[in-house]
Order: C-alpha cells, then sequence, then structure tokens
C-alpha cells in the first residue's frame, strides 16, 4: 500500500502550487466607481467566489489526502472505516483518499 504515497504526496503538491497560483483571485473586489465598471465588479465578484469555491474544494481534498498519508504511517491505510475490511485496489487507483470500501460508501 506504500506505493501510493508518491502518488498521494504529488496530488498535495500539485493542490499546493494551484492554490498558490489562484491565491489573487480570490483578493477582495475592488470596489471603486471610478476606476471599474458596475459589470466589471460583478464578473470579478464572481471570479472571485467561484475562485473561493475551488480554494475550499481543494482544502478538502487536501484534507483527505493528508488523512490517507496518517493512515499510511499507522498501518490503517486500505481499510475500510467503517467494517474494517479491504478496500478494492480498484477503488483505491481511482482514489487513494477513500476511507470507506465500496459496500459501505453507500
Amino acid at each position: 500500500m506504500r506505493r501510493f504515497r508518491p502518488r498521494i504526496e504529488e496530488e498535495l503538491a500539485e493542490i499546493d502550487r494551484l492554490s498558490e497560483e489562484n491565491a489573487a483571485w480570490s483578493a477582495p473586489v475592488e470596489l471603486d466607481q471610478q476606476s471599474v465598471g458596475r459589470v466589471s465588479r460583478i464578473d470579478a465578484m464572481q471570479m472571485q467566489a467561484m475562485s473561493q469555491a475551488v480554494q475550499r474544494r481543494r482544502a478538502g481534498r487536501r484534507q483527505l489526502l493528508l488523512q490517507a498519508l496518517k493512515r499510511m504511517d499507522e498501518g490503517e491505510f486500505g481499510y475500510c472505516s467503517e467494517c474494517g475490511e479491504e478496500i478494492a485496489l480498484g477503488r483505491l487507483n481511482v482514489d487513494p483518499g477513500v476511507i470507506a470500501c465500496v459496500r459501505c460508501a453507500e
């Protein structure tokens, strides 16, 4: 199961890189009436909201991956958090952050 560690660490690095790149989009929107028109402000506010939503999803994914690394260190990676059975390798290949087998996830 340790073979998943490099993949998880790579995804974490990508999440961090993308979060840094998109930080500017989450900045407060300038509401100066003289410098930006109303439609441009609304567009900027919409872009800000979308960026913040993406950041929240990335933060959630990051937490799942960090928890997967912790489970790996504790020898619990690959086992369902509900029933304790092994999670199918195919399921882990699709998403190494999953915490439940297919049966318990339903």
